[in-house]
Formats: C-alpha cells, structure tokens, sequence
C-alpha cells in the first residue's frame, strides 16, 4: 500500500501525486513505519484534524516526555529545541492565543494594505533588474530577496545585516524534514545559536532606542503589561522570518515552473492579469509549498473507524488534500480560473497562517510585474528538485526574457 510512498525518493518528491492518489484510493488513515506516523491524505480529514483541539503541535503543555510515551530530544539540540519551542507555531493554550494576539497586530487587514506600495515597489525593482539583465535564477534574483527583504523591514532587520537571514533559516528548517539526519541537527544548532544571538542584540539596541518596527512593538506591549519573554520575541521573529518566506518562494518558482508547463494557461493570463488574484490561489492549490503538517493526538481520535492513540503523531499531507477529487472538480487540472477553491495551503486553526495576506500580496506583486515586464519569458531548462519533501521546493530556476 505504502511503496509509492518514499518521501526520501527524488523520483517521489518531484511528482508525488501519482502516490496521494493511491493513498487516498486505499483508504484514510495509514500508518507509515519509516517515521512512525499516521498518514491522513484525504482533504475531509485534513481539514477536520487541523480544527481538533484533541490534537496539538506539542504536548509537553499536558505531558511529560515519559508520560506521553516520547523520548526527549538530544541535549545537543536544545539551541534549536528552545528556539522552534517557543515559536508560535509549535505552541498550544494558554501561550498560543497570548502570543498570537500581540503578533496579529502586525497582520491585520489595514497593516498589510499599508505595506502593499512598499511590497510593490520593492518587486518592481527587482524585476526591473531582473529583466534588464536578460533573466537568471529566478529564485535567487527575484523570489528569495522580495519576501525577505517584507520580513526584515517588518522586523526592523538592517537592511546590512540581512545577508545571513536566508541561510540561517534555511538550515534551521532542515529540521522539519521527515528523519533528518546529525549533519542536518548541527546545523540547524549553529543556525539557531547564531540567529537567536543577533536577535538578543537587536532587541537590547530596540530597547534603547525603539523604531517602527515589530520587535519595537513587541518591546512596548511587554512594557505595558503584556507578558512576553525575550525567548519568546526572538523565537517568534525566526519564525515570521523562515514561515514568512518559504512558502512564498517555493509558491513564486513552483508556480512559474507550473505555468511554463501549460502554455496556454500562462498565456490566458497573460491576457487577462485581472484575475491574478484567482489563479494564485490556484497556483498555492495546485503545487503546495508545504506538502506535510504534523500534528500529536492528545486524546484519543478515530478516522474512519481507525482508532489513533494518545501518544501517535499524525502527518496531515496538505499536498494531497488539495489534489483530493472528493473536495475539488478535476483536481488533476491547473484551472487559474477556478473558484471553488478551499485550498488548506496556509492550514487551518487556531495554527491558520497569520502572514497569509502578505504572502498574497507579495505573490501578487512579483507575479504582476513579471508578468507585464516579461511577456516572452521562458525556461531555460527543466530545473531539479531540492531533496527536501515536507518544504517542497526547486534548487533554482533559470530563464531568459
């Protein structure tokens, strides 16, 4: 039932469709030995679990290691254990809802409306650049740099000290992959030690002279009552940064590498950049950035007359919930018209995206300019697959215009 399932394979990570479907074909809950999980590939369950408050993205807010049955992770990963542990994503109630309050404050529907020129003129100036070279990696040159540099303005990130960002979060989301390996361990330890020590700086100089920046503002509600710990700011700006701008990357490349594969798509769109806004959701659908959710079963739960225990780690495969014929018309089909389109790509939950506006607005953005500046753009040719599966992405991806 399981063989087509090899997230380590680079045949399976470039198109695992094909084997969603199987999964989806064999039934709603199977369990996955290589990284003792419960795979749930079907968009009805996906979409019910990321709602059930019997499950949570720690259990350590309830449980013990020992209690719940887990062994504690390796003392050399603590830089990294404490940096994701108290991140927003990896937290449960009572500090998830208290933190995410403050944090919603930088997301809200006017903040981000506020952003857009900045967010728009920071695309046109890459893509300017872009094209008056005659084209490159697009990744490199036009989708990493834009949401980064969102990321780091919203922050207050010096635009000099911003070269170490990518790579820092790079090597600390090596972590979120499916049995990573000790190399892969060490380096998200030394990424998180460095990221956190800048981090520790930059807070200490807000404190002396605040700016209009986020960690500012976390600063001042601290200041006037709100409880939030220097950890805490410094594992919820990694987080804004690596959640802020992997999924808008890979959606950028993946979805340009989706569009020169069905030329007749791209070229409808072309003509009508109007719906743009349409065919993102289409391109966040069609080829997810974030294939994989987990998720630890709290209390008990059953799936379509499975018992999962307490103490079980589910794998909610969001890549294979958006593909899923039971949710959506002819999944298999790019449809950048499609309307009836309940993609889980940003979650859904008390975890939803917080940065999901910006993400849109920021794709929006490079794909407009891109798409008026470089009409006649093109692969170069077919590019390769990063190894990882869970952050689902290219290595690079070169065109001319």
């Amino acid at each position: 039932m399981h063989v087509s399932f090899d997230p380590w394979s680079p045949a399976f990570v470039a198109d695992p469709y094909p084997a969603y479907a199987a999964l989806r074909a064999a039934g709603r809950a199977h369990w996955f030995e290589p990284t003792g999980q419960w795979l749930i590939p079907h968009h009805s369950d996906v979409s019910a679990l990321l709602r059930d408050r019997r499950l949570g993205r720690t259990y350590l807010h309830r449980f013990t290691h020992e209690e719940f049955g887990r062994t504690p992770p390796p003392a050399a990963h603590e830089p990294f254990t404490t940096l994701n542990g108290q991140g927003l994503l990896d937290l449960e109630a009572p500090d998830h809802p208290r933190i995410r309050r403050l944090v919603s404050k930088a997301f809200t529907p006017r903040t981000v409306e506020n952003l857009a020129p900045t967010v728009r003129r920071l695309a046109a100036g890459l893509v300017d650049a872009f094209v008056a070279r005659g084209g490159g990696d697009l990744l490199a040159e036009v989708a990493e740099p834009l949401p980064v540099a969102v990321i780091a303005e919203m922050l207050g990130v010096p635009e000099e000290d911003r070269g170490p960002l990518r790579p820092w979060s790079a090597a600390i989301c090596g972590m979120f992959e499916l049995n990573p390996s000790e190399e892969t361990a060490k380096a998200a330890v030394r990424a998180s030690e460095e990221f956190s020590a800048y981090l520790r700086g930059l807070i200490a100089e807000r404190r002396r002279a605040p700016g209009d920046d986020l960690i500012s503002a976390l600063i001042a509600a601290h200041d006037e009552g709100e409880r939030l710990t220097e950890q805490e700011m410094v594992s919820t700006c990694v987080l804004l940064l690596n959640a802020g701008h992997e999924a808008t990357v890979n959606t950028t490349v993946n979805g340009w590498r989706t569009l020169f594969h069905h030329p007749e798509q791209l070229a409808a769109l072309r003509a009508a950049p109007a719906s743009l806004p349409t065919a993102v959701e289409e391109l966040l659908r069609y080829d997810t950035p974030l294939q994989m959710f987990e998720r630890w079963v709290l209390d008990d739960i059953e799936v379509d007359g499975q018992v999962i225990g307490r103490g079980a780690e589910v794998a909610l495969l969001f890549g294979s919930a958006n593909r899923d014929p039971e949710r959506f018309a002819e999944p298999d089909r790019l449809d950048l018209g499609r309307v009836d389109n309940p993609h889980i790509t940003f979650g859904a939950g008390i975890h939803y995206c917080l940065g999901a506006p910006l993400a849109r607005l920021e794709l929006e953005a490079s794909f407009g300019e891109l798409l008026r500046k470089a009409p006649a753009m093109r692969m170069v040719a077919e590019p390769e697959w990063q190894p990882g599966y869970v952050i689902r992405g290219l290595k690079e991806l070169v065109v001319e215009v």
